[in-house]
């Protein structure tokens, strides 16, 4: 694996880091117009089209230039037992990994008995598109094929995200100047036998097994039930149970062939393969158009035949509507989204380009999510198996809950869901309450490294952060009594039994044997990330019950047969809370990572070879534990989320110690880093930052975005512009009063940032100045106040407001120092070194 670029402690220079040759700045288009085979899986992954449901990756239609053919459906999977070379109680037994579905997206053309093949046709123009505003992956070749013909090659594709179950493909072609004979093979492609996924191990030379790869089936995943083909229609079927986890699949395509020209129809079907096949006696001029309708259907025991009949309705209401009503729909909904959702940069094309295709994204992978998580993938590839991890609550469902309201519910529903599996996980631990997986399709635990996956319990308080962040700024108060307040309860409930008291110079109340987001630093007493986010949730539930029992009764008589609630708990949460320890030196003036982060050698990344990242790859993980160094940001991200709890003093000084030993290893950092970078003073560090998150797939910094988008990032560069550059903070969060505070942070380059929020269902459009900030109501009642600099600005429909800013914040020059040693309370110094052998 290439090293990510740059200096390994240091965010890489501003700078536009794509080929604009290739791909062309256009603020509402990613496109291509150079085939390069050097990157497929890449260009895949950044074209791939998607609803949250069902994802088409961005391969050729012809299906022989390709880094995986890929069609994923959220949440179908495979299961299988993990092995452990030495067993312990409580591992991971049920491993699940995303199956790649029978492949629609198969259509090839012969001119002449001459098959189109990108990677070798004689292509006088090309170019790609996937395009913002209506949703259509675009395609665009003139061949010249062996026998001097020129040819136009038109194709699209779409995933609707009004029909969760559809994709619409199209095929034109058109002779420009002689006639020739044409044949077009659709067909559906299960892969299981032929094709497996590609090896999980790293292709550097060192065999290193890299974990955010899926893991490769060695066997038959997809046990064939129905093959069938219509020669008068034109209509495809095929129908699948998975070999382990018994869940079924069925797929339906429909063709519609436009051609003036007469044609002949062949059929084909068997276990892994369904074609129709078209040959036209094509004239120059006179385009032939094949429209592909294709449905899928999936179940967890439902038999395939009835998954069937399910697609082959969704098939017969599209032709009812027609298939210029699913292009229409799609850009209205699309309209509806970037009115809601849209951050416009004015002045800066390439990053607004970015920006869009990072937020679209997002949405590609949430939209129609319904009844499952959000994969740290999304549907765009397979990478990390298709699992689900707190991703989604602390960088997926900011964006979500300000923007989409409905899909954050959606989500944390699917979280609800998961309780009774919860509650079976932390009895299994030996913890009342619930404990939910780090990694998961199903409800069960599938991380089979409990050190850097079980041990993170933070996950629990990610969740409730979440789902107080949501019901703050929506107001649903319902879904909290009706549902919701069960989370809260559960997970506060395992924080009081996982937690101890002991008695030193106070009272306080601890928590050990975990792990905190930063994964090179493992099974540690008081992360504070942890304890931090842990006394949240407790403060959190407590008095969600107490409202719960004052305001509606009969709700709270519920939550209690639901749940066994006595009345003591609460008050038992809130002392946990208030007797919650957080390290902090006084010597050193920051908040060391855990109680004994601050007594490891430090790492010095400044001379650590490049070649030698990600760390995860090229060292033991007991060599990285002894250190200190950080995969992401820990103590960093507990000073975003929860700042009220921090002094600006304390928040520099953290900053300071943490930015030069985090080596950014995961995609997941360098948002967080910026925001806080902003906040804090370092402008310059801020923006760097900002276009590392920015460009993490469409640059492929991290050499991985072959695997799949990573959505989190993606999520992320939303915070960072709004909650960074824009300075949104959703204070209170349901432990006291709310309050949504603005202080910007302009980056000098910029002239201006306009985004939008949803609070309480009124739409609020923020405009940041150089000089001023602008609040306006785009959509709703109102108003809604916000404290601006501490000052409480009330904004209400046809009454926009203005507010004079002084400054864009506090300012520090260039970058935090890298340490080459760190001096104790007690004199002795702890140097940075880069461990031997390397």
């Amino acid at each position: 694996m290439n090293a990510p670029e740059g200096p390994s402690h240091k965010a890489p220079p501003v700078e536009d880091p794509l080929d604009r040759t290739r791909f062309p700045v256009d603020e509402w288009r990613l496109v291509e117009t150079r085939f390069d085979a050097s990157d497929l899986g890449k260009t895949e992954s950044l074209f791939t089209v998607g609803n949250g449901y069902l994802g088409l990756r961005g391969n050729y239609s012809e299906s022989r230039d390709a880094h995986l053919d890929g069609t994923f459906i959220n949440g179908f999977h495979e299961t299988w037992p993990i092995s452990h070379a030495e067993e312990a109680y409580g591992f991971a037994r049920i491993g699940q990994t995303i199956v790649n579905v029978p492949d629609p997206k198969v259509i090839r053309l012969y001119v002449d008995d001459e098959p189109l093949q990108v990677s070798v046709a004689d292509l006088l123009e090309y170019e790609r598109a996937l395009d913002f505003r209506t949703g259509v992956l675009s395609r665009d070749l003139l061949w010249r094929t062996p026998g001097g013909k020129r040819v136009r090659v038109r194709s699209t594709r779409m995933v609707p995200l009004e029909q969760r179950h559809l994709a619409v493909l199209t095929f034109e072609v058109t002779l420009l100047d002689q006639r020739a004979s044409l044949a077009i093979s659709s067909q559906l492609v299960n892969r299981q036998d032929e094709q497996r996924e590609a090896s999980p191990l790293d292709q550097s030379g060192g065999g290193t097994a890299d974990p955010r790869r899926a893991e490769d089936f060695d066997r038959r995943v997809l046990e064939p039930r129905i093959h069938e083909a219509d020669r008068a229609t034109g209509r495809l079927k095929l129908g699948y149970r998975t070999a382990q986890s018994g869940m079924t699949l069925g797929v339906v395509a429909d063709h519609v062939l436009e051609s003036a020209a007469p044609y002949s129809t062949d059929v084909h079907a068997e276990d892994d393969l369904a074609k129709v096949i078209y040959r036209i006696a094509a004239e120059p001029g006179v385009p032939v158009r094949l429209t592909k309708l294709v449905s899928f259907h999936t179940a967890d025991t439902v038999p395939p035949r009835e998954l069937i009949d399910r697609c082959e309705r969704t098939l017969a209401r599209t032709h009812e509507e027609g298939v210029e009503h699913q292009y229409a729909g799609q850009r209205a909904w699309l309209d509806a989204f970037w009115a809601r959702a849209d951050v416009e940069v004015a002045g800066q094309p390439a990053l607004q380009q970015a920006i869009r295709w990072n937020l679209f994204s997002v949405l590609q992978a949430s939209a129609r999510a319904e009844g499952q998580g959000i994969a740290a993938k999304g549907v765009s590839g397979s990478g990390y198996g298709g699992h689900y991890f707190w991703d989604t609550e602390i960088y997926v469902m900011p964006f979500l809950t300000y923007t989409m309201p409905w899909a954050a519910r959606n989500a944390l529903r699917f979280r609800y869901n998961l309780l009774d599996s919860a509650r079976a996980r932390a009895r299994e631990l030996s913890q009342k309450g619930a404990l939910f997986p780090w990694r998961t399709i199903s409800g069960q635990e599938a991380s089979a490294y409990y050190a850097a996956g079980t041990a993170q319990y933070h996950i629990d308080a990610d969740i409730a952060y979440a789902l107080s962040q949501y019901v703050g700024a929506t107001g649903d108060d319902e879904f909290l009594a009706r549902e919701a307040v069960d989370i809260f309860v559960e997970t506060a409930r395992m924080w009081a039994d996982l937690g101890f008291w002991r008695d030193e110079t106070r009272r306080t109340f601890h928590i050990h044997g975990v792990t905190g987001p930063d994964e090179y630093t493992t099974v540690v007493n008081d992360n504070l990330y942890t304890n931090v986010l842990a006394r949240f949730n407790l403060r959190r539930a407590a008095r969600a019950v107490w409202e719960l029992q004052r305001d509606s009764p009969p709700a709270y008589q519920a939550l209690v047969r639901r749940t066994g609630l006595t009345s003591d708990e609460p008050d038992e949460w809130a002392a946990c809370a208030d007797g919650m320890y957080v390290p902090f030196d006084s010597f050193l003036g920051i908040h060391p990572q855990d109680r004994h982060f601050l007594e490891r050698e430090m790492w010095d990344l400044e001379n650590t070879p490049l070649d030698n990242r990600p760390l995860l790859l090229h060292y033991h993980p007991l060599v990285i534990y002894r250190f200190q160094v950080l995969k992401q940001a820990d103590v960093v991200l507990a000073l975003y989320l929860h700042g009220e709890d921090f002094t600006p003093a304390q928040k520099q000084a953290d900053f300071e110690y943490y930015d030069p030993i985090t080596t950014g290893d995961s995609t997941l950092s360098a948002v967080v880093q910026s925001i806080v970078a902003a906040e804090v003073g370092y402008h310059e560090l801020a923006l760097r930052y900002f276009h590392a998150a920015l460009f993490v797939d469409l640059a492929d910094r991290h050499n991985n975005t072959a695997d799949g988008v990573h959505v989190a990032s993606t999520g992320g560069v939303w915070s960072a512009l709004v909650g960074g550059f824009g300075g949104f903070r959703d204070r209170g969060s349901g432990v006291g009063d709310q309050q949504w505070q603005l202080d910007p942070r302009l980056p000098d380059e910029w002239s201006s940032l306009v985004y939008r929020v949803t609070l309480h269902g009124t739409r609020v459009r923020v405009t940041v100045r150089p000089a001023e900030l602008e609040l306006y109501v785009e959509h709703g009642a109102g108003p809604v106040t916000f404290s601006v600099r501490g000052e409480l600005v009330k904004v209400a429909p046809g009454a926009p407001v203005v507010v004079p800013l002084e400054h864009q914040g506090p300012r520090l020059d260039g970058e935090p120092p890298y340490p080459a040693g760190i001096q104790r309370a007690d004199g002795t110094v702890i140097s940075a070194i880069v461990p031997s052998g390397y």
